[in-house]
């Protein structure tokens, strides 16, 4: 039999015909696997984590049939030690279900850091080993000396620290820096409308004290007081105003743009915290 009789005869055209009916029907097969497996156009959204204990967590991921994984631990004020501190992916994000979320929960015993030896360091130097180090820099005082912003020594809650002592990660240094030994002054900074960082950003760059941050009774959670910004400072502002190097600043914040001064240059965004930003000159 020649080859065009034989494609053309029954059965090469039966055979031909059952090879491709199984191959669609593979593919067909394969194609609605792949559908129940992926959980095509299934999805819902990750509930919030943050805050739960280990047993919330188990049944809050059980009853949104998720699966979850603890994957690191911080220490932070934000939530209860043994808690949920953060979730990837965030909450409200869509995932289909049986997913794994990757959880970070709170430690039960915070983390300690070494602390470094500031005393003879510049004060721009000695403020970034504090940050580097896991710490954050608290009140900047001086006394007369011949070294000008130079550490002399360096205090934790009031008392002097020593290099290598232990001290809970985030923990506050206090400077006591060299004014010099002449009567050398610097401006007042303008920290109308700053939030409490930002000024004292600013006051340690005028080689100032931030001696207190008075917070009104506008403020009533840890969210206002981040939100906060100052309506007040004494010594007040002034472009010609100076006075002596290490000189006392005292704020009082609000979360209530109200309390600004009627000639305040600050005006109401959405975008800062507090919601102000500096009106153009």
């Amino acid at each position: 039999m020649s080859i065009k009789n034989f494609i053309l005869s029954k059965t090469f055209l039966k055979n031909l015909g059952l090879a491709a009916l199984i191959v669609v029907g593979f593919i067909m097969i394969l194609l609605i696997w792949l559908n129940f497996y992926t959980r095509h156009g299934q999805s819902r959204p990750v509930p919030s984590f943050i805050g739960l204990t280990m047993d919330e967590t188990t049944q809050l991921a059980r009853k949104s049939r998720l699966k979850f994984q603890i994957i690191d631990s911080v220490y932070t004020s934000e939530v209860p030690r043994g808690c949920i501190a953060e979730q990837n992916p965030v909450p409200g994000f869509r995932v289909k279900k049986r997913r794994n979320i990757m959880l970070t929960i709170n430690a039960f015993n915070p983390e300690m850091v070494a602390m470094p030896n500031l005393v003879n360091l510049p004060k721009r130097q000695a403020i970034a080993l504090i940050e580097s180090s896991g710490l954050q820099m608290g009140i900047s005082r001086y006394t007369p000396d011949i070294s000008f912003d130079v550490v002399l020594k360096q205090l934790y809650d009031g008392k002097e620290i020593q290099e290598g002592d232990s001290l809970q990660k985030g923990s506050e240094i206090d400077l006591l820096l060299g004014k010099g030994l002449s009567n050398q002054k610097t401006y007042v900074p303008d920290l109308i409308g700053m939030d409490i960082e930002s000024a004292r950003n600013k006051i340690i760059g005028a080689s100032l004290t931030l001696v207190t941050a008075i917070f009104d009774n506008t403020i009533k959670t840890g969210q206002d007081s981040v939100d906060a910004f100052v309506y007040k400072q004494n010594p007040d502002f002034s472009a010609d105003a100076t006075i002596q190097l290490g000189s006392s600043i005292y704020l009082w914040l609000t979360v209530d743009s109200a309390r600004l001064p009627v000639d305040s240059t600050m005006v109401i965004t959405d975008t800062l915290p507090g919601g102000m930003t500096r009106q153009p000159d």
